[in-house]
C-alpha cells in the first residue's frame, strides 16, 4: 500500500525540511508558472488541486467570459473547471484517508489519542453550551419572578364580606351626567 501512495507526492521532503519556494515566495510558485497545462510532467496532487482551483477563478473572471454572449458556453466552461477541481479534491481526500488508514495500522495509539482529544474538546464545548443555557434560564426565571411579584402587590384584596363587591365596583366607570 505504501508503494502505491509514494507517487502521489513525488517531491516529498523529510520531516522538518521545507519545500523549495518559487520566485513569489511560499505558496506563490503555482501562480507564476503560467497556465495549468504548462506545469510539467512532475505534477503532484497538490499542484493539480491548486491549478484546478486557479482555473475555476480564471474561468469566472476571464475576459472571454465577461465579453461572451453565449451563456451556455460560459456555463459549460465553468462547470468543467469546477468538476475538475472536485475530482482532484476527491483524489486528495482519498490520499489523506489512505494515509490515515496507514497511520491507524502502524500507530493505533496515536489514533486513540486523537479520538480522546476530540472527545474532550466536544465535552468542553457542550459544557460551555450548557452553562450558557443555564445562565439564560436563570435570567428568565428572575424576570418571571419579578413579574409575579409586581402582579401580587396591586391585587392585595381587602378582607371582609363585601371586599369582592368593593373591588368590583371600583373598576366600574362613573355614570356620565346628562347635559
Amino acid at each position: 500500500m505504501a508503494s502505491s501512495m509514494g507517487g502521489m507526492f513525488p517531491s516529498q521532503q523529510p520531516p522538518g525540511s521545507h519545500p523549495p519556494t518559487g520566485p513569489g515566495g511560499p505558496g506563490q510558485a503555482g501562480l507564476l508558472t503560467g497556465p495549468p497545462g504548462n506545469r510539467g510532467a512532475n505534477n503532484t496532487l497538490v499542484d493539480e488541486l491548486e491549478a484546478s482551483f486557479e482555473a475555476c477563478f480564471a474561468s469566472l473572471v476571464s475576459q472571454d467570459y465577461v465579453n461572451g454572449t453565449d451563456q451556455e458556453e460560459i456555463r459549460t466552461g465553468v462547470d468543467q473547471c469546477i468538476q475538475k477541481f472536485l475530482d482532484v479534491a476527491r483524489q486528495t481526500e482519498c490520499f489523506f484517508l489512505q494515509k490515515r488508514l496507514q497511520l491507524s495500522v502502524q500507530k493505533p495509539e496515536q489514533v486513540e489519542k486523537e479520538d480522546a482529544s476530540e472527545l474532550k474538546n466536544e465535552l468542553q464545548r457542550k459544557e460551555m453550551l450548557i452553562q450558557k443555557h443555564l445562565t439564560k434560564i436563570h435570567h428568565w426565571q428572575q424576570v418571571l419572578e419579578d413579574i409575579n411579584v409586581q402582579h401580587k402587590k396591586p391585587t392585595e384584596l381587602p378582607q371582609g364580606p363585601l371586599a369582592f363587591l368593593e373591588q368590583a365596583s371600583a373598576n366600574i366607570p362613573a355614570p356620565m351626567k346628562p347635559n
